[in-house]
């Protein structure tokens, strides 16, 4: 095994047992100046998006819903609670406290009989939602904390709303199937069945090919995948969950209206659930996700190498009184730093893709040396090949790989089980499923 030291790292051996390691475990290890990284990644610098108006920057595809979709997503296969900014960090030494498997564990946590908390022991197979004074919240103990599976999805309005939605996505497939004759302890799994395959279908055919394009989601499903492989069980790669599904950070807007009220309009950070969401709070979901043509919703800023001036500057209580490393930007490339990441450049010549050039990376007047960071090098490829409207070639490669991947791995999801299978639930357009249909069986909008 080659010691980190030597600018190698050693491949993870949680590659065979579904924990953190790597894709491409001998790449040599990209190194930069800490320097570097701080004028590259803080407010100001070359990343800062430097206005607020969210309109100039906008995707013309992507609503906005889909930055939170994103992270709930991650939430939902990845929990790192024991890395450090401050140290190396060998992915096979750091625990994963989620499954990397997209079945909702966020949200149905281990179970009825494990997660009794979860549920509504009045209604067998149900979760539980906020109390009958304001049903349009998470439930909450009495201090106001959000009892759910995953503590991050009530750190913002949107998140908690967005997770309150497949709760009630649950609930109301659980009188569905009680429709169609399921009685008893057959109930819940038959219930947590549809909604998990729902949900794996609009991963595959609405998220990913609005994040990294249709032909290549096609291309996996058609010919396989060329880079992400395991000996066991999947697991999730630093390459992805350290770079490339970091990419919502791009995709945040400096400012979102929540629904019709005036003052309903707020910057991301004003968004933070300090208890139980009021009434005027509730998320107008027609704001975030396409419903028709007639009601535009905000779309979401470009996947391009620019972050809202926002999100650099973080506020206290999220970075803490002492750390000055205030921008998410410059935390993002500390963090790749930390893991041991390769550059950008050495991973496309792996995958046999011609990196960028100087040029369009556009980096010498920060002391730039041949390599680039590989979380900044494939938001820098999106806004080179795609106009910011996708992830490029390599980006959109790693993300497609994993999430399909953790699909081909997990023997319970429906592209394992039934690779033909089409969504039977009510829809817009039956045959299909998306998250408008999503939020409109959960009557949320």
């Amino acid at each position: 095994m080659v010691s980190l030291r030597s600018g190698t790292v050693p491949h993870s051996p949680f590659h065979e047992s579904g924990r953190f390691g790597r894709i491409f475990p001998y790449l040599p290890v990209y190194e930069n100046s800490d320097q570097f990284l701080t004028k590259l990644g803080k407010q100001g610098g070359l990343m800062d998006e430097g206005f607020e108006d969210d309109t100039a920057a906008e995707s013309t595809t992507i609503t906005a819903g889909f930055t939170f979709f994103g992270q709930f997503i991650d939430h939902d296969i990845t929990f790192d609670t024991t890395s450090s900014l401050e140290r190396q960090n060998d992915p096979t030494a750091i625990r994963n406290f989620r499954t990397p498997i997209l079945e909702l564990d966020s949200v149905y946590g281990m179970g009825p009989e494990a997660s009794p908390y979860l549920y509504d022991k009045n209604n067998l197979g149900k979760l539980l939602i906020g109390n009958d004074k304001n049903p349009h919240d998470l439930p909450r103990n009495s201090q106001e904390i959000a009892l759910i599976g995953d503590p991050r999805n009530d750190e913002n309005l949107i998140i908690s709303q967005l997770h309150l939605a497949f709760i009630k996505f649950h609930n109301r497939v659980v009188d569905e199937v009680k429709a169609r004759g399921f009685l008893g302890e057959a109930v819940f799994p038959e219930a947590q069945r549809l909604v998990r395959w729902h949900y794996q279908w609009i991963v595959l055919n609405e998220y990913l090919p609005l994040i990294v394009g249709q032909a290549v989601v096609d291309d996996i499903l058609n010919n396989g995948r060329k880079f992400f492989s395991w000996q066991k069980q999947p697991f999730i790669p630093v390459e992805f969950s350290v770079a490339a599904f970091r990419l919502g950070h791009t995709q945040v807007r400096n400012r979102f209206r929540v629904n019709d009220r005036p003052e309903s309009e707020k910057q991301l950070f004003e968004l933070r659930v300090s208890g139980a969401v009021p009434p005027a709070q509730v998320v107008d979901w027609k704001k975030f996700f396409q419903f028709d043509s007639c009601q535009p919703p905000q779309f979401s800023k470009k996947l391009d190498a620019k972050i809202a001036s926002v999100l650099l500057d973080l506020p206290v209580p999220i970075v803490g009184e002492d750390d000055p490393r205030r921008s998410l930007a410059i935390r993002n490339l500390f963090r790749g730093k930390s893991f041991s990441l390769p550059s950008g450049q050495a991973v496309a010549k792996a995958m046999g893709i011609k990196p960028l050039s100087d040029e369009q990376l556009g980096l010498k007047e920060l002391g730039y040396k041949e390599e680039v960071p590989l979380w900044f090098y494939i938001l820098k490829e999106g806004e080179v090949q795609t106009g910011g409207e996708t992830l490029g070639e390599v980006g959109g490669r790693l993300v497609a790989e994993v999430l399909i991947g953790l699909l081909e791995g997990d023997f319970m999801s429906y592209l394992k089980i039934d690779p033909c299978w089409v969504p039977c639930l009510p829809s817009t357009k039956p045959g299909e499923f998306k998250m408008a249909d999503l939020l409109n069986l959960a009557a949320v909008c």
